[in-house]
């Protein structure tokens, strides 16, 4: 019996090891920034507006709690109820509703209350290489999984140890003992490795199944440094001036070279402040310009086009599979959708990156809970039924999932 209860505690203990192993990134990503991440850094940031607006102080802002939390789990009931200080920011802000969360709990929420204030009250920290520019942050998951191993060796090493004790007190004691089996022998032991072999061989085949063909922070070098947080950040150039397919048609498109000669014919400098890759190395702006002359064959000195133009055999970045249909001017003229939402800070990137995975998953939880801007927008008119409900208090909004955003062939060819 003792010899039992000695296996069956090794097992316990082996468990729990497996456990930690397996589930501490989940354990890791249940605080407050990995919820800010998932829910809210899409539309606002900690200290700077973006598509809403700043949340730095929001708890200074709105001292009642429970209005708050509210506000975030349906602000369109906060609004109906005629809340001054939430009508007020609803019209500041262009009368854009906010995505509803009534699934987050009070513990989520002031998680990432207790984030967002933490990161309001810090010091800008800005780590920079030799090439004074910004370093891109350390990924630990390297040293999580060597730390993980050596406290698994450690676990596997006391257990023998404590094993070893036992016996020789069992046999000052004059208990009958049983010569231990190896480590490297033990059926318990080898079948226990075998199914850690099992479980992790099986997530990372899922996982690495699941991103077949997504390209998540897919970041590929350009034939000409363009640099978005310029044009769009520093100069504030709307999106929809370069991609004008964005809001007419189905396709964004990449703009002619004309478009950029509209405004280069005159700027033949960059003398704004210093550029770098992502790799550290620095940017010369004013060449990057000259490789845009070469392309369009325009001639500074003498202000015409006096070379034969090629085009610029630009990288694509966000691929979709032939068989999605998505279409632009759907999202951002009817939908009224931020370039953000699906591409990330443009206006803070270098070269841009892919922001999202662009999953399936991902497009239908958008559409899960997104409201559209349903009133006063001519797309939707055609939905009588919804109009009279909101109309009479049935409904206080739409979401995109209502007016048939989750349906098969409304992304499928």
């Amino acid at each position: 019996m003792i010899h039992y209860r000695s296996i069956a505690k090794k097992l316990v203990i082996s468990f729990l090891l497996l456990t930690v192993v397996c589930f501490d990134q989940q354990v890791f990503a249940q605080d407050g920034k990995a919820l800010f991440q998932q829910n809210c850094a899409s539309c606002h940031a900690v200290s700077k507006n973006l598509t809403g607006p700043a949340l730095a102080g929001i708890e200074e802002r709105v001292t009642d709690k429970k209005l708050l939390y509210a506000w975030i789990r349906n602000n369109q009931a906060v609004l109906s109820s005629g809340n001054k200080y939430f009508t007020d920011l609803y019209n500041q802000w262009n009368k854009t509703p906010m995505n509803a969360f009534p699934n987050l709990t009070d513990e989520e929420i002031a998680a990432m209350l207790t984030y967002i204030s933490t990161e309001a009250n810090k010091k800008p920290e800005v780590k920079t290489d030799a090439a004074g520019a910004a370093a891109p942050e350390a990924d630990n998951s390297l040293l999580f999984g060597i730390l993980t191993l050596i406290l698994a060796i450690i676990v596997l090493v006391l257990m023998q140890v404590n094993a070893n004790l036992k016996r020789l007190s069992d046999e000052k004691e004059g208990v009958p003992s049983y010569e231990p089996v190896p480590f490297y022998r033990n059926k318990a032991y080898i079948a226990l490795f075998a199914v850690i072999l099992f479980i992790i061989g099986g997530y990372y085949t899922i996982m690495g199944a699941i991103g077949l063909g997504r390209s998540k922070d897919y970041q590929p070098e350009q034939p000409i440094y363009y640099s978005h947080k310029v044009h769009a950040g520093t100069n504030q150039i709307n999106c929809l001036y370069c991609h004008g397919g964005a809001q007419e048609g189905k396709h964004a498109n990449i703009p002619s070279l004309n478009t950029c000669m509209n405004c280069h014919m005159a700027i033949n400098e960059y003398a704004g402040e210093k550029l770098y890759r992502e790799d550290g190395t620095e940017v010369n702006g004013t060449e990057e310009i000259k490789k845009l002359y070469s392309y369009t064959g325009w001639d500074p000195d003498q202000k015409k086009y006096a070379n034969e133009p090629k085009p610029i055999e630009w990288v694509k970045i966000h691929n979709l599979p032939d068989h999605v249909y998505f279409n632009h001017s759907q999202h951002v003229k009817a939908g009224q959708v931020a370039c953000q939402t699906c591409h990330g800070e443009v206006q803070n990137m270098g070269e841009v990156y892919q922001f999202t995975d662009l999953s399936m998953g991902w497009c239908v939880n958008c559409h899960r809970e997104t409201k559209v801007q349903f009133t006063d927008n001519k797309f939707y008119s055609i939905y009588e039924k919804f109009h009279n409900d909101l109309k009479n208090g049935t409904l206080d909004s739409v979401t995109v999932e209502r007016i048939g955003g989750t349906e098969c062939q409304k992304c499928h060819y």
